[in-house]
This record gives structure tokens, sequence and C-alpha cells, in this order.
């Protein structure tokens, strides 16, 4: 039988998320999920007043990973279907049904949104830029945040609680690893407020920084030849400036050259304070 809105179960990260969460869970609510939880850092702002307003659960992250953090939402979720949804995403009228039936496909064990980041100034265009070059819609190996997975299989695997940033490549890797699992960026599109300026790319940036060193820690340890590493170490600047320029018209790549490049440097200035930090 379909699913429906009614039929998924949103989990919502958050720390000092005042600024939108509001938006983030009237948006959900909106589209008539079933249930929304919200699993909260502890928070020294407003997050959890305002969150009290639409989540039917409000539970606590004791603050050692993104991983866990969303295990704890998703072990409390009832739903067919799984919503894992940034505090600082919106999802616009009709998108989830749009998720939800690329989903049911039958090809997919999960599929994410198409991101657009809402503002007009260089930073959202460059974001715009680095986002559709990368994110295009179809199969891709690994999908982030909005992501909707088969409940039962996510209640069953769920992310790695070690991995601080790197929980959606490392779960989609081991899903595909033990199940074959397949995974797409859908044709549905949720909007992100409140990231355009140069703090925010910069923070963003560099917890990818932090994901790379994770994931390039752990394939040392497992025995990574000379050309994986290469190709690990390379990635940043594949990813965030080849791929957009290549993928992207070229008048509006070049545009974009600047912010690409800056963020691919904070890229791998976070690998490397992960690097020192852990010697």
């Amino acid at each position: 039988m379909p699913c429906s809105p009614q039929d998924v179960s949103v989990v919502v990260c958050t720390l000092n998320s005042e600024s939108g969460i509001r938006a983030c869970l009237q948006s959900v609510k909106d589209s008539g999920v079933g249930e929304i939880i919200v699993v909260d850092a502890r928070s020294t702002d407003r997050t959890p007043e305002i969150a009290s307003q639409f989540a039917n659960l409000i539970l606590e992250d004791p603050g050692t990973g993104l991983g866990n953090a969303r295990n704890i939402g998703i072990a409390q979720t009832s739903g067919a279907l799984i919503l894992n949804m940034g505090s600082d995403n919106v999802m616009p009228p009709g998108e989830l049904v749009k998720m939800i039936d690329y989903l049911e496909k039958g090809e997919y064990q999960g599929v994410s949104a198409r991101t657009k980041i809402v503002g007009s100034n260089y930073v959202a265009q460059g974001l715009n830029v680095w986002r559709k070059g990368r994110f295009p819609s179809g199969p891709n190996p690994i999908i982030g945040t909005p992501t909707l997975f088969l409940g039962e299989r996510l209640r069953a695997f769920p992310y790695d609680a070690q991995r601080r940033f790197s929980d959606d490549s490392e779960l989609c890797e081991r899903w595909a690893r033990e199940f074959n699992a397949r995974f797409a960026i859908s044709d549905a599109e949720c909007l992100e407020v409140g990231k355009a300026s140069w703090p925010e790319v910069k923070i963003r940036a560099q917890m990818y920084g932090v994901s790379d060193h994770e994931v390039f820690s752990k394939g040392v340890a497992a025995g990574w030849s000379l050309g994986r590493r290469f190709k690990s170490l390379r990635h940043p600047f594949t990813a965030d400036v080849f791929l957009p320029m290549k993928n992207t018209h070229t008048t509006e790549g070049l545009k974009a050259l600047p912010f690409l490049l800056a963020f691919a440097g904070y890229r791998y200035t976070g690998w490397l304070g992960a690097r020192q930090s852990s010697r």
C-alpha cells in the first residue's frame, strides 16, 4: 500500500536553533507528517520552547555526535518512513510527497531532496551553484539531509554512533556494502535558511573537513592503498570545485569560482585542524 506523509516520522536534531526551528517544524507539520521528534543538545536559547509547540516528543542529545543524536530520535519513531531534517531546512508544500513517490519506485532504500539556499547575496549564489553542481537529481552513492529512509531498515541498521560528522557517508557506504542498497537525490526541492554568510560557509566547510579526516583515518587504518589515499586527499577539490564547474553553465561557474575555491580551502583547513587535534 502506498505511503503518505501521515506515514512519515520526522527527526530533527537541534542545538541553539532558535532562528530557524519554527519555520522547519511548521513546514513538516503543514506537510501532514504523522510524527515529529526533536533531539536537542541542551540548547541555551528558546529552541526547546519553540519545538514544544510542534513536536510529539523532545529528547536530550548528550552531545557525543550527530550520529548518536539521530539514533536517539530514530529509536523512538513509529512511522513506515523516517525523514531526517536539518533544523535549518524548510519543506515547501508538496515536496515531501515527491520524495515519497521517488522512494516508492522500489529502486532505492533512501532518497534526499535538492536543497536551495534562501538569499540573493554572493554567498547564496555561490552555495546554490555548489549545490546544483554537486548534487543533481538521480542516483547518488551518498545522500545528505533532508533524507527519507525506509523506517524498518533505518531502525534496525541506524547511524554509526561514533561518527560526529561523516554519519551520512558511513551509513550509505555500509548499506551499499551489506545490502547492495541504492540511494538517489529526488526531484523534490527543500529550502535552507540562515546559511548565506561567510561565517556559516566556513563552519559548514570545516565540518566537512572533519568528516574527511574521519573517513581518511579509518580508511588508512583499514589498509587503503596509496592510490585510494590520494583519491581521498583530492576529494574536496574534486567535489567542491571541479564538479560544480563541470555541471553548471560556464558563466555561472566562473562567477562562483572564487566562492568554490574558498569553500574547498576552508574544508582543507578543517581537515588539517582535525588531524592536528587527534594527535
